[in-house]
């Protein structure tokens, strides 16, 4: 039924051919079967890798995560001042939102969201980019606890926004990622300016 891979080369398969299928019906409406058909595998197989339809999706999910927060980090690693940081953070997110479809409706679907298990894992994706993004806000006599908390807000911004772009009927993605990161960019970066320490 299948070519046989190394099996490092079989879990990253499976875990894109997931993405797609979970993306299409969410993870109550995606059996295994049309998962291990899709991949062109057999059930058995699937099950080597994964033990359970939920281990999948868990592992969807944190790989979807770790991916987008790798290209965050060496996107603003790459910067040279603050306000590159910021664009360049940006651009990366928007980037791979545009990218990955898929990995967006995953990630903050509404099948998420219903579930504890699931809901954890995003939100322990949310919290160590705000941990990121925090590290990376300099304004003199802000709290560490005050940083993050701008931090978490600047994820929300990112995430509501991409949430209402990827949904739009235009399948053109108006304005471009590169247009839309800039935007968000410059009222994120903006509205960092105007704090003032307490």
């Amino acid at each position: 039924m299948s070519n046989r891979l190394p099996a490092a080369e079989r879990h990253r398969q499976l875990l894109d051919v997931a993405l797609v299928e979970f993306a299409r019906d969410g993870f109550r409406g995606t059996s295994m079967n049309r998962i291990a058909e899709a991949a062109g595998v057999t059930k058995p197989v699937l099950y080597q890798h994964f033990a359970s339809k939920r281990a999948l999706f868990g592992a969807v999910l944190a790989d979807v995560g770790e991916r987008l927060a790798a290209e965050i980090v060496e996107a603003t690693a790459l910067a040279t001042t603050p306000r590159a940081q910021v664009a360049g953070g940006f651009a990366a997110y928007f980037a791979f939102m545009a990218r990955n479809r898929d990995a967006f409706f995953v990630l903050f679907g509404a099948g998420t969201s219903r579930d504890d298990e699931f809901a954890a894992i995003v939100r322990r994706f949310e919290s160590d980019m705000a941990d990121t993004i925090a590290d990376l806000i300099v304004i003199e006599g802000l709290s560490p606890g005050h940083r993050r908390l701008l931090a978490q807000g600047i994820v929300g911004i990112a995430e509501v926004t991409s949430r209402n772009w990827l949904r739009s009927a235009d399948a053109a993605l108006d304005p471009s990622p590169d247009a839309l990161a800039a935007q968000v960019a410059t009222l994120a970066w903006s509205g960092l300016r105007g704090i003032e320490a307490p």
